[in-house]
């Protein structure tokens, strides 16, 4: 079984220091409003063909928006063989900073 954590204690790991990798399985436009800082996104339907750019010796914290889709990368990276826990809540209940992806603004002047 997967392990799960909440957003408060994932928070708390990045604020001790703690060295936590993070993959964001949203898409892109739902990236727009935010995500975790260092978080690399991977959206869920990318998953599997782009496994190998994840190094297997590590553990890495699954989010999404509200924490169905986090469930499920869990379950197919935890079938490769990765280490994985789920954020339970998604995004939804993450309180903590947020790092804003640039988007390309077309110039209308």
């Amino acid at each position: 079984m997967v392990k799960s954590v909440t957003p408060d204690e994932l928070a708390k790991r990045l604020k001790d220091g703690e060295n936590v990798t993070i993959i964001d399985v949203r898409e892109n436009n739902e990236i727009t409003t935010g995500k975790i800082p260092g978080a690399k996104q991977i959206p869920l339907g990318h998953l599997t063909i782009r496994k190998d750019e994840l190094d297997k010796n590590k553990t890495f914290v699954v989010v999404c928006q509200s924490g169905n889709r986090s469930k499920a990368a869990c379950g197919i990276l935890s079938a490769f063989g990765y280490d994985v826990e789920d954020m339970i809540g998604g995004m939804n209940d993450w309180k903590g900073k947020l790092e804003k992806k640039e988007r390309g603004h077309k110039n209308d002047g």
